[in-house]
C-alpha cells in the first residue's frame, strides 16, 4: 500500500493539471525511499521503477501502458490490470501474497536506488529515445515552465 502522503502529493499534481507521469513519479519517488531506508531491495533500477509505476496505477493514476515494441506483452498486459484495480473498488490485499512479495524483494540488494544505479538508468533510457523524442520534451518543458512561473 502506498503511503497517504504520496497519494496525497499525486492528487495535487492531478489538480495542478501535471501529466500523469508526473503523478506517478511521487509512487517511484516513495519505492526509491522505501530501498534507500532498507525496507526492501530490488534487483535492479528498472525493477524498482516499476514496482511505483504498478503502486501509481493501483493508486488510481491514468497512465496508459506504453506503446506496442517498447514494453513486452506481458508489461503491458499487468500495466492494464493494474489500471483496472486503480478503477475498481478497493479489495482487502492477500496477506500470504503480500508477505511473500516483501520476503523476496527484502532478499535483493540495495543499490538499485543509488544514485549511480538512478543515473544510469536514465542515461540508458535516454539513448533509447530519438533526437527528435528527446528534443520535443525539452521544448513542452520549456512552454510549461512559462506557464508556471506567469
Amino acid at each position: 500500500m502506498p503511503e497517504e502522503e504520496t497519494v496525497e502529493r499525486a492528487r495535487e499534481d492531478e489538480r495542478e493539471g501535471k501529466s500523469p507521469s508526473t503523478q506517478a513519479g511521487e509512487f517511484v519517488r516513495e519505492e526509491m525511499e522505501h530501498i534507500r531506508e532498507g525496507e526492501h531491495g530490488a534487483r535492479s533500477s528498472k525493477q524498482a521503477i516499476a514496482i511505483g509505476l504498478s503502486k501509481a496505477r493501483r493508486a488510481g493514476v491514468k497512465l496508459p501502458p506504453s506503446k506496442r515494441g517498447k514494453t513486452s506483452s506481458r508489461t503491458r498486459r499487468q500495466a492494464e490490470r493494474d489500471l483496472a484495480k486503480g478503477r475498481g473498488a478497493r479489495r482487502k490485499p492477500s496477506r500470504t501474497r503480500s508477505r511473500a512479495t516483501k520476503r523476496a524483494l527484502k532478499r535483493e540488494g540495495r543499490s538499485a536506488a543509488s544514485r549511480p544505479a538512478l543515473s544510469r538508468q536514465a542515461r540508458s533510457a535516454a539513448r533509447s529515445r530519438s533526437a527528435r523524442s528527446r528534443s520535443a520534451a525539452a521544448k513542452k518543458t520549456a512552454r510549461t515552465r512559462k506557464r508556471r512561473r506567469g
